[in-house]
């Protein structure tokens, strides 16, 4: 009787063991990708998902890997993982959306929007709403998504596309003095 009271114990002690296995081995995958090491860096987040099936980081990882070699769908199927594990995960939706920007601009638009209300000052997930409302033909809501951009980082401004450059001012004042 006393050993199925043993394994388990057995497996608690084994997981703070596991836990930093993981780590580590993210941590050598980042270095991996950091070095364009992808097939290793593939190999690593893969073995992090063996330890932690519900890794965001490692399944989200695994999207710039595939993202990297161009492949699409592969990239989609991990930032999918990475929001199944955690739904609010803010870089997987934002990269999510830049794969789907041209192929499906509502659904990039909706992951955008989870974005920046889970981070209301995501600078780029704004100036990403921009360029997707103007890939819609919106062009006010284009400008506006730009403008809160460059409210909430100056240097976006440069990086506005010229239709929309000059109805977009530097510093915040300008959604003040337009009503918003």
């Amino acid at each position: 009787m006393s050993q199925p009271a043993k394994a388990p114990e057995a497996k608690s002690d084994d997981a703070p063991r596991t836990a930093l296995k993981a780590d580590a081995l993210m941590q050598a995958g980042l270095l991996q990708v950091q070095y364009q090491d992808f097939d290793g860096a593939k190999a690593t987040f893969e073995r992090v998902l063996k330890l932690d099936p519900h890794n965001k980081l490692a399944w989200y990882n695994m999207g710039v890997v595939a993202e990297r070699e161009g492949r699409r769908a592969d990239a989609l199927k991990a930032y999918d993982s990475a929001l199944k594990a955690d739904s609010s995960f803010t870089s997987a939706l934002f990269n999510k959306a830049l794969l789907l920007k041209k192929s499906d601009p509502d659904r990039a638009l909706e992951l955008l929007q989870r974005a920046v209300s889970v981070n209301p000052k995501a600078s780029t997930a704004y100036f990403q709403i921009g360029e997707t409302m103007a890939i819609k033909g919106l062009d006010k809501k284009a400008q506006d998504a730009y403008q809160h951009a460059v409210d909430l980082d100056p240097s976006l401004r440069s990086q506005v596309p010229k239709p929309f450059k000059d109805s977009v001012e530097a510093g915040s004042e300008s959604t003040e003095t337009s009503g918003r």
